[in-house]
Formats: C-alpha cells, sequence, structure tokens
C-alpha cells in the first residue's frame, strides 16, 4: 500500500472533520443570528408594549386627576352649600330668640301691668270697706237699728241687686252665645257646601233610543205587534213608538227597568235580530249587566266617601239610586254630597265623622223603593237599615231627615 491512498484517506478524513467543524460553526451562526433577531422583535415588542402601558398609565393617572378635581370640587360646593345652610338656620335661630325675646319683655310689661292693677284693685277694695263701714255708720242713725240688723238689710239690698245683676249678665251672655254659634254654624255649613259640588239633571220617567230608520220600527212593532210586546212584557215598560218619528220613547216609573228595557233596546236595534225569543234572551242578560252596575256603582259610593263595612243588600239598595233623580238631582250624586258635607260638619264641630258620612250617604236609601213600598222615603229606608246596620243612631238621623243639606232635599 504506497503514501498516496493513506494520504487521500486522511485528507478526506481531515476534510470531514474541517466540514463538521465549520458546518457546526455554521449552525451556531446561524442560530444566534436567529436568537438575535428574535431577542430584536422581543426587545421591539417590550418597547411598544412599554409604551402602550405608558400611555394607558398616563390617561389613567389623567382620569384619576379630573375624578379627583370634580370628587373636590363638588365637595367644596357641599361645603359651602352646608355652610350656606348652617348659616340661614343660624339666621332662623337669631331671629327665633330675638321673637322669644321681645315676648318675654311683653310678658314682663304685663305682668308688671297686673302688678299695678292688683295694686289699684287692693286700694279700690280698700276705698269699698271705708265706703261700707260709713254707710253702716249712716244706717244705723238713720235706722236706729243694730249693727247685726243693718247688715241684714245691706245684705238683703246687696242680694237683691247682684240676683238682678246676675239674671242680666246671664241673659246677655246667652244672647251671645246663641249669636256666636248661629254664626259658626253658618260659617261651617257654608265652607262645606262650598267645598262639594254635584251635577243637576233633568227630572224624567222616559227614555228615548234613537232608530236609523223608521223601517227598524217596523221591525221592533212585529207581526201583529208581538215584537213589541214582548219587549213590554219582558222589561215592564211601555214603549211608545209613533209619537217621534225614528225614535222610541221608553216610559216607566221605576228608572231600574226603565234603564234595562233602554239598552235591550239599543242592543236589540244594533243586533238586527228581532223575535220574541231573541228579546227575551237579550233582556234577561241586561238584567244581569245592570245588576252587576248596581253593584259596582254602590260599591264605588260607599269607597268614594270612605264608608266601610256595609252590607251587600245596603250596597245594592243604594246602587239602585244611580238611575233615580230627585228635584233635578241625581239621588246618587246627592247622597254623596251630604256625606262629604256631613262628614266635613262632624270634622268641624268634633262628632264622629265615620258616624255622619254613614247616615249621609245612607240618608235617601228609602228612595230606591219608594215607589214599592208605602210611605215616606225617610221611614222607608230607616226600616231598611234598621235590619242590617246596627248603629241606632243612623237609624234615627235617616227617619228624622236630619240631613237637609245644600238645599236640595226630596
Amino acid at each position: 500500500m504506497g503514501i498516496e491512498p493513506i494520504v487521500a484517506v486522511l485528507g478526506i478524513f481531515f476534510g470531514f472533520i474541517i466540514g463538521v467543524v465549520f458546518g457546526g460553526m455554521g449552525t451556531f451562526l446561524f442560530r444566534r443570528m436567529l436568537v438575535n433577531r428574535q431577542l430584536r422583535i422581543a426587545q421591539r415588542k417590550a418597547a411598544k408594549i412599554t409604551g402602550e402601558v405608558e400611555a394607558e398609565s398616563k390617561k389613567i393617572t389623567d382620569a384619576a386627576k379630573r375624578e379627583a378635581e370634580k370628587i373636590k370640587a363638588s365637595a367644596d360646593a357641599e361645603n359651602r352649600e352646608r355652610r350656606a345652610e348652617l348659616q340661614r338656620q343660624e339666621n332662623r335661630v337669631t331671629q327665633k330668640t330675638e321673637a322669644l325675646e321681645r315676648k318675654l319683655d311683653g310678658l314682663e310689661q304685663r305682668e308688671r301691668n297686673l302688678v299695678n292693677k292688683e295694686k289699684e284693685a287692693d286700694a279700690v277694695r280698700g276705698q269699698l270697706e271705708e265706703v261700707k263701714k260709713q254707710q253702716i255708720k249712716k244706717l244705723e242713725s238713720i235706722s236706729a237699728m243694730s249693727t247685726a240688723e243693718a247688715k241684714k238689710a245691706l245684705l238683703d239690698t246687696l242680694e237683691t241687686e247682684i240676683s238682678n245683676e246676675t239674671s242680666r249678665r246671664l241673659h246677655q251672655w246667652e244672647a251671645e252665645l246663641k249669636e256666636e254659634a248661629d254664626k259658626k254654624a253658618q260659617d261651617i255649613l257654608a265652607q262645606s257646601i262650598q267645598r262639594c259640588a254635584s251635577e243637576v239633571v233633568a227630572e224624567t220617567t222616559v227614555a228615548t233610543v234613537p232608530l236609523p230608520s223608521d223601517e227598524m220600527k217596523g221591525r221592533l212593532i212585529g207581526r201583529e205587534g208581538r215584537n213589541i210586546r214582548a219587549l213590554e212584557q219582558a222589561t215592564g215598560v211601555d214603549l211608545i213608538v209613533d209619537d217621534t218619528p225614528e225614535a222610541v220613547t221608553v216610559s216607566c216609573f221605576d228608572p231600574v227597568r226603565r234603564e234595562i228595557a233602554r239598552l235591550a233596546l239599543t242592543k236589540l236595534i244594533t243586533d238586527g235580530r228581532i223575535h220574541p225569543a231573541r228579546i227575551e234572551e237579550v233582556v234577561n242578560k241586561t238584567k244581569e249587566e245592570v245588576e252587576q252596575a248596581i253593584h259596582t256603582a254602590g260599591e264605588q259610593a260607599a269607597y268614594q266617601v270612605g264608608v266601610q263595612g256595609l252590607r251587600p243588600e245596603i250596597i245594592k239598595l243604594l246602587g239602585r239610586l244611580k238611575y233615580r233623580t230627585s228635584y233635578g238631582q241625581n239621588v246618587l250624586a246627592h247622597s254623596i254630597e251630604v256625606a262629604q258635607l256631613a262628614g266635613m260638619i262632624a270634622g268641624e264641630v268634633g262628632a264622629n265623622v265615620n258616624l255622619a258620612k254613614r247616615a249621609g250617604l245612607l240618608h235617601d236609601i228609602g228612595k230606591a223603593v219608594d215607589r214599592e213600598i208605602e210611605g215616606s222615603h225617610a221611614a222607608i229606608g230607616a226600616d231598611l237599615v234598621k235590619q242590617w246596620d246596627k248603629s241606632p243612631e243612623v237609624v234615627q238621623g235617616i227617619k228624622e231627615g236630619f240631613f237637609r243639606l245644600g238645599g236640595r232635599h226630596g
């Protein structure tokens, strides 16, 4: 084996070694370049984040400063307001103190005046005592009576004079008290009436229902008058169809039946189906609606004036007054007005307000059935309320008609 192959092998070996060394160095340098590049990228990111953090921190700091300034300004304003309020209170206290001092001075002056008047009264009493002694001596010398006899005669004279003066004063005081009581009662009534207002309605026993055409009038009458007879029989009213063109007049003294007939007739005209069976159905349904309306009206009236604990029977009778008029006024509205007036007057004179309102609200309840029962509405109402209300004062007030207020009472 010659030298050349060995040299060639060594050359290859050393070449390999050198390649490995230089390859490793190249890899190291490349990785170092990558690391440096990533480091620079990280530094730039860190610088950017630091800048953003500093900017955000500056924003937060500025916002905090502004908020602190607002809080400080608000606190300053509140402090100024509190100082102003304290100053106002101090001024009021000072004014009250000055007023109290003035009143105290006035009281002291009155006390001095009373002392002076007491001294003057003592002086007058002394003078009277002296006059009395002189009169006793004069009586003794003139009448030749003893002191006891003169004293008795003098006392009799004084007693007569005092009795006469007392009688005169009592009559005077009685007249003054009566005049003052009358004036006070008039003021209370005037104030109470001024604080209440009620509507005035026309008193009537008929209602008119408009018709869309005269053709509808014929349908209401029906064949041989069967429809109108069925309606009159179901409602208990009289229907007049010939007097007024394009209108039907409902006539009845009972306001509830008149209202039922009016509503039922309106429904039938609107529906257009008019025959005896339909009439009976509509009338029955309308009766239920009116009964519900009566109950609701009674409850609302009691609630409006603040009267509680009324029995359902009384509520129903009270609600019927919604359809009754008397002397140009709706009776339910009048009852509410009287209840309010009675409560105001009771409050003014120190009486039982709730009891007065209750009696005032129910004082005309007899008018709900006075056309069905013989007797005056006051007596009827008292008998009805006596069955369900245990307050004898309420019953007595209704019976004797104590609630003739506002100049409108039937």
